[in-house]
C-alpha cells in the first residue's frame, strides 16, 4: 500500500509537474478514511491516505510559483466493484452517513472536473471530501 498509495502518487505528481505547463492541475484521489477510521482493519490503508494530505500541502508550495494547483479528493463510500452499494458492508456504512447511500464514480468525476477547471485556480493544498456525510 505504501508503494502504490504514497510513493507512486508522489513520483507521478512530480513527473507530471516537470512536463506540465504553468497553471496545470494535479489531482490525487485519497479517501475519507484519511480523516476518520470508523472500522477496525483500516489502519494501514488510512495511514497511506492521510499521507496524501501532507504530500498535497507540500507539493502545493513546491509548485505554487508555477500556478500548478495540487489537491486531493477524498471520497467516502462509492459504488464500485470493490465497494458495491448493495454489498455486505453497505448498511453499516450507511448507518453513519448523513446521506445514506453510496456516491457514484460520476460524483467523483464531476468534482475532479471542477478542480481541473479555471474556476478552481485558487484552490491548492486542499483536501476535498465527497462522502455523503460519512465523516461529519
Amino acid at each position: 500500500m505504501i508503494d502504490i498509495n504514497i510513493r507512486a502518487a508522489y513520483h507521478c505528481a512530480v513527473e507530471a509537474a516537470r512536463s506540465m505547463p504553468n497553471g496545470g492541475r494535479i489531482i490525487l484521489i485519497g479517501s475519507t478514511n484519511a480523516n476518520r477510521v470508523p472500522f477496525k482493519g483500516l489502519a494501514a490503508y488510512s495511514m497511506t491516505k492521510s499521507a496524501l494530505q501532507s504530500m498535497v500541502r507540500g507539493l502545493a508550495r513546491d509548485f505554487g510559483e508555477r500556478h500548478i494547483t495540487v489537491n486531493v479528493i477524498q471520497p467516502g463510500p462509492t459504488d464500485t466493484d470493490m465497494n458495491p452499494a448493495n454489498g455486505p458492508q453497505a448498511d453499516l456504512m450507511h448507518s453513519v452517513m448523513a446521506i445514506k447511500e453510496h456516491g457514484s464514480a460520476d460524483d467523483v468525476a464531476a468534482y475532479v472536473s471542477f478542480l481541473a477547471s479555471n474556476a478552481a485556480r485558487g484552490i491548492t493544498g486542499a483536501m476535498q471530501t465527497i462522502d455523503g456525510g460519512f465523516s461529519a
